[in-house]
């Protein structure tokens, strides 16, 4: 392994102006920024941290503050958090956002103080910022797993866990954090309303969810090689999915439907992700080019009105997010978000947060995402082939979470105590 020859950098505080370096994740401030003495102490100060080993120039007897228990348990989570191709999961920035209010209201203080009444206002701050009950929930087992990380190294004792499993979840009804919404199963009618606003790489993806119940991420992360054509039933098998750090296996079975949307994208570099931005991105100006009613020899020529630099280049592959952004634009489009409230950069502040306010509103009931697509494979399953078969096909070990992504069949039951009745 090559040897770290890197050092801190000097850089500008921007509240103080200062002049700063990050040691150990404690901040060490030198001075005015870019002055003479400033630089002379930063010298000074590296050149005693080299000369010490790399190590922290805080004395050993001084108390570990939380903010610093904060960045080394951030450190490790950015190793520890990895699917297998080596990229985070979407735990490091979980465990960022629940460990934000942990040091904004508890660094500087000693890691040892840090006890069942912080870990309680962490919790109200938490409320305050408007987060859901469950959400919050989940935030605060965070905030545990780091100082269970801290007994396992001995950073503190083990008595704090246990003082600090003390606190209890938020309950339902008893709290004033705000409940998460259900998440619903998307009507039909709403998935064809939005089709036309969508490329045909996203519709097929809404396809392959509806057909085959995949979670969004497995289709985003579909390639020609992780699939098995050579049987009636074709075989999807994830190179990484949600439960693989459990020793879960994962296959997604094609029938002929699935297969029929696929084929059109399959592609010969066995390697290559089939759904892309940038194809679809390719289309679509191919798409403006036909229609285009100025002579080639006025106006733009083809590909000359380009960004060198696009803010947002389409790239090879989606990604969840990506793929839920596109079908919020297209669901804008297909049920036209009032003008009113859509954002202008000229507005006023007022007038700016009263828009951002009802837009939400607008798109709570307008705007559906590619999560419930599954809860629709789900539901319909269910309702026809039985809680087991939805178990299988959703790749759930628990009929329980089968329960919470599949709707109870109310006609089933209605007819039965009709009959009983």
């Amino acid at each position: 392994m090559p040897k770290d020859t890197s050092v801190p950098s000097y850089r500008r505080h921007r509240a103080s102006g200062q002049a700063v370096v990050t040691i150990s994740a404690r901040d060490i401030y030198l001075g005015k920024f870019n002055s003479a003495a400033s630089k002379s102490e930063y010298n000074r100060v590296i050149a005693e941290w080299l000369a010490a080993g790399r190590r922290s120039l805080q004395d050993d007897d001084a108390p570990l503050e939380v903010r610093q228990l904060v960045a080394a348990f951030y450190t490790h989570c950015k190793k520890y958090y990895r699917k297998p191709d080596g990229t985070p999961t979407s735990e490091v920035d979980a465990m960022a956002m629940a460990l934000g209010p942990v040091r904004t209201l508890f660094g500087h203080t000693p890691a040892m103080d840090f006890g069942p009444l912080r870990l309680v206002a962490v919790q109200d701050e938490m409320v305050r910022r408007g987060w859901r009950r469950t959400q919050i929930n989940k935030h605060v087992g965070r905030v545990r797993l780091m100082f269970r990380w801290a007994v396992k190294n001995e950073i503190v004792p083990g008595g704090m866990l246990h003082a600090l499993n003390a606190v209890d979840g938020l309950k339902a009804g008893r709290t004033d954090a705000k409940e998460s919404e259900p998440v619903r199963p998307v009507p039909d009618a709403h998935i064809d309303a939005v089709r036309p606003f969508l490329s045909v790489q996203v519709c097929a993806m809404i396809d392959l969810q509806l057909l085959t119940g995949a979670r969004p991420g497995e289709i985003c992360s579909m390639r020609t090689v992780d699939l098995d054509t050579s049987g009636k039933l074709w075989l999807y098998t994830p190179a990484s999915h949600k439960t693989q750090h459990h020793g879960h296996a994962r296959t997604i079975y094609l029938g002929p439907k699935a297969q029929d949307v696929l084929r059109a994208f399959l592609k010969t570099d066995m390697a290559a992700f089939i759904f892309t931005p940038a194809e679809a991105e390719k289309q679509r100006r191919e798409r403006q080019h036909d229609a285009r009613k100025t002579p080639l020899k006025y106006g733009n020529r083809p590909g000359t009105n380009k960004s060198r630099n696009p803010k947002r280049p389409a790239g090879d592959v989606y990604d969840v997010a990506s793929y839920r952004r596109a079908i919020a634009r297209a669901c804008e489009r297909a049920f036209e978000m009032p003008s009113n409230i859509r954002a202008d950069k000229t507005d006023p502040p007022e007038l700016a947060t009263a828009k951002k306010v009802k837009r939400s509103k607008w798109r709570r009931e307008h705007v559906w995402h590619p999560h419930q697509l599954r809860h629709s494979a789900a539901t319909k399953l269910r309702k026809e082939f039985g809680l087991e078969a939805a178990q299988v096909i959703l790749g759930h070990k628990s009929l329980s979470v089968t329960e919470i992504y599949a709707e109870k069949n109310v006609d089933a039951a209605m007819k039965i105590m009709s009959a009983v009745g």
